[in-house]
């Protein structure tokens, strides 16, 4: 008998490239299904209410809280954001692969919540290209930078709570590694 999918967490520090991975993954294997969380933020321009996020008030996200249909939340610059719980159960139900992509902390709220779900630490290739990458984008001032830095070296010493790492030293081999954890092989044929 099929091993039912398990949920599969994405998490790691601020930088390592976890957007990125799951972008790639995604334009080769489409039918990964990524859940798509609740914010109290305001859509940005190009952002549809249903795609990148539901966006609700304040009132709305109180509400899912209280009912406990929020696998896990936090709160971010001000807004909140959240993982809706029943999408994510309905999915594996009906044994397809479901990735979260979030932060060390809600990381930790699913494992609460859902013991036997699958963390998967995504890794720099080393503190140095971390460092380059949240420095790179030459976008924020020193603060900003010194106050992501320390927050990474919180984020890497969770490492351990983890089942799996996994360096990102290359897009498409993280991409094949987590598809492989997801028990999705192969490459997908297109048409068909």
């Amino acid at each position: 008998m099929k091993e039912r999918p398990r949920l599969t967490v994405l998490s790691g520090p601020s930088g390592v490239g976890k957007s990125t991975v799951v972008a790639h993954m995604r334009t080769v294997h489409p039918e990964v299904w990524l859940s798509v969380s609740a914010t109290t933020r305001k859509p940005r321009p190009g952002e549809q209410h249903g795609v990148q996020y539901f966006f609700v008030d304040d009132e709305e996200f109180d509400k899912l809280i209280a009912n406990g249909e929020l696998l896990e939340w936090a709160e971010f610059a001000g807004n909140r954001y959240g993982t809706p719980r029943r999408a994510v159960l309905e999915k594996l139900e009906a044994g397809e692969p479901v990735l979260l992509e979030i932060d060390l902390q809600g990381a930790r709220l699913v494992r609460e919540s859902m013991p036997e779900a699958r963390l998967v630490f995504l890794a720099p290739p080393s503190w140095e290209e971390l460092v380059r990458r949240l420095t790179g984008r030459g976008t924020e001032p020193p603060e900003v930078i010194e106050r992501r830095l320390a927050a990474a070296r919180v984020e890497l010493a969770a490492e351990s709570e983890f089942d799996t790492t996994l360096v990102n030293t290359s897009v498409e081999d993280v991409s094949r590694e987590l598809l492989a954890l997801l028990g999705i092989t192969g490459e997908r044929e297109i048409g068909g």
